[in-house]
């Protein structure tokens, strides 16, 4: 099962238009993005075994795809850019350049991926990994959180060159000082929610949020005692390649 949803946001001349998609497997979000006008279109953070699925969602929507892009190198599922690549003439696709994963692009804190007339501002938000980034939308109404920030919660950050307490300075410093009502779109959800808001996970984050300091949140995640993850020993050299098969 997916759950497809819409969202327009109007900063500039003109709109981004957005359908949020599910994959049950893994519970990630991959986010179709375009500008209204131009038909150009992003595709953040997608799966492997849902690209038949995405490249539908563009056939409907009469967007043109022109990048797809990773928050991070994910350890839970491979990414479909790879496949993508093989499928869609001209697609690039981008992952930070902290990461050290290849792809067609690699981007930096302050750069912009743009689309039509609007972009997402990129937001250094290590962490979870060492390569992780935010999306910011030009307008400051929307965020791509990947898994920094979660709907009260957060990645984990055991493995991949992980840190609570950069992660803790990431959201702190990149995220919380977004606009209360900035939406907050995460790579996952477990519990069947959607979105968040800045604001909200502000007050009431119950690892992140209200009086809870540098130290209170490095102490949760030493304790929190999670598994090993299924995927990770899979995933992680593929998406260190942006998904694009080992041919050696």
């Amino acid at each position: 099962m997916f759950q497809f949803f819409r969202k327009k946001s109007s900063a500039s001349s003109a709109s981004i238009a957005m359908r949020q998609l599910f994959d049950d497997t893994s519970s990630t979000f991959t986010y179709l993005l375009w500008d209204v006008e131009s038909k150009e279109a992003i595709l953040i953070d997608p799966v492997d075994t849902q690209v038949e699925r995405d490249l539908k969602v563009v056939a409907d929507e009469g967007v043109q795809l022109i990048y797809g892009v990773n928050t991070h190198a994910h350890a839970d599922h491979i990414t479909g850019t790879g496949i993508l690549k093989t499928k869609v003439n001209g697609i690039k696709s981008i992952i930070s350049q902290a990461s050290n994963a290849k792809a067609d692009i690699t981007v930096m804190p302050g750069d912009k991926i743009v689309f039509g007339g609007r972009h997402l501002e990129v937001r250094a938000t290590p962490g979870h990994t060492e390569g992780c980034v935010s999306f910011v939308s030009d307008d400051k109404k929307m965020v791509f959180t990947g898994d920094t920030l979660l709907i009260q919660g957060c990645g984990r950050t055991d493995f991949q060159g992980g840190s609570a307490s950069t992660l803790y300075d990431s959201v702190h410093s990149q995220l919380f000082t977004l606009p209360n009502d900035c939406v907050v779109w995460p790579a996952h959800d477990y519990k069947g929610r959607f979105s968040s808001t800045i604001g909200n996970e502000k007050n009431t984050n119950p690892r992140l949020g209200g009086d809870k300091s540098k130290e209170d949140f490095i102490e949760i995640m030493k304790n929190l005692n999670l598994s090993y993850p299924k995927m990770i020993d899979k995933a992680v050299p593929a998406n260190m390649r942006c998904g694009v098969p080992d041919i050696e």
